[in-house]
């Protein structure tokens, strides 16, 4: 069953193209939003409206949101290399592989940590959506590390508050090319969706503030080993904002990483991987933390780097 909406425009939308307002508006992708307009279900001040057409502050929207799709299903499937690192009454902490998902969404049909957790018999939390019960936060699934997944009701409520409060320290290590000045630093920039690819994201003004402390741990002759603490934790920060610096991770052909270094390293990822994740535990208040090893690819490439130097 459609959803119709009427909204006014805020006067912080005032100029953006339909597409991108709405987006922010809603929280729905730019294609879904132009989709919606394109079938004519966007309506301004009783006129259709195209995805490109300007918003104007005041007026009044009318959209017709399609009926919602049905909730993706999680199938418990065993996952290679899923490794349980701690694991109590209350939260299940693991050391994630390459390429695996933290839960099922829409379009991705590989593994997933929540199903590789079902497939071993551990049963999680039940808050949250369907697809991502326990999930209080995720890694990209070309990001290695650790993660934790609460298993009680009352550790998804008291994690989840922790990450939104920022009390989880959070420690990353990249590889990026060339050589970040200063070598000790932050970034403070914001980021949003990127403006024209859907799929990306970008520092952008009216984004969300976004947060991340970097120092230098090593430095080699294309690259250097970076340890990353984020204050905050937008959809890829770090890539985003050491791409931005003009240092993406080694590996990331998304943010425009080098193909040639990558290819030299014999890596087919962004070389980013979640070292450390400390944290009050949701039952008692201890300070509990813990650590993931470089897996083999990234180790070979750091190898790589320090060879050549």
């Amino acid at each position: 069953m459609s959803d119709l909406r009427t909204l006014p425009v805020p006067d912080g939308l005032d100029g953006m193209r339909v597409d991108a307002g709405l987006s922010k508006l809603l929280g729905l992708s730019r294609t879904t939003v132009a989709a919606i307009a394109e079938a004519g279900d966007v309506v301004i001040d009783g006129r259709p409206a195209g995805k490109s057409d300007r918003l104007i502050a005041g007026t009044v929207l009318e959209v017709t949101l399609p009926a919602p799709e049905r909730p993706v299903e999680m199938i418990p499937v065993p996952v290679d290399g899923l490794r349980i690192v701690f694991e109590d009454d209350d939260i299940v902490v693991v050391d994630k592989p390459v390429g695996v998902a933290a839960h099922p969404s829409p379009g991705w049909t590989g593994p997933t940590v929540i199903g590789g957790l079902a497939a071993a018999g551990v049963r999680v939390s039940t808050s949250g959506a369907a697809e991502r019960q326990g999930v209080v936060h995720r890694l990209d699934v070309g990001t290695t590390g650790v993660m934790v997944v609460a298993k009680s009701e009352h550790a998804y409520t008291v994690l989840k508050r922790a990450f939104k409060e920022r009390t989880v320290d959070k420690t990353y290590h990249a590889i990026v090319q060339g050589h970040p000045d200063p070598t000790v630093g932050t970034i403070d920039a914001p980021i949003d969706r990127h403006p024209k690819h859907d799929y990306k994201f970008a520092v952008v003004a009216s984004g969300k503030p976004s947060i991340t402390h970097y120092e230098v741990l090593e430095a080699f002759r294309a690259a250097s080993l970076v340890e990353v603490k984020l204050e905050t934790g937008r959809t890829h920060q770090i890539r985003v904002h050491f791409s931005a610096l003009r240092h993406p991770c080694v590996g990331d052909l998304t943010y425009g990483a080098d193909p040639v270094l990558a290819k030299r390293l014999g890596i087919t990822r962004q070389w980013l991987h979640a070292r450390a994740l400390g944290f009050d535990h949701p039952a008692d208040g201890r300070w509990v933390e813990f650590t993931s090893e470089y897996p083999d690819d990234l180790a070979a490439a750091l190898d790589g780097l320090r060879a050549e130097s």
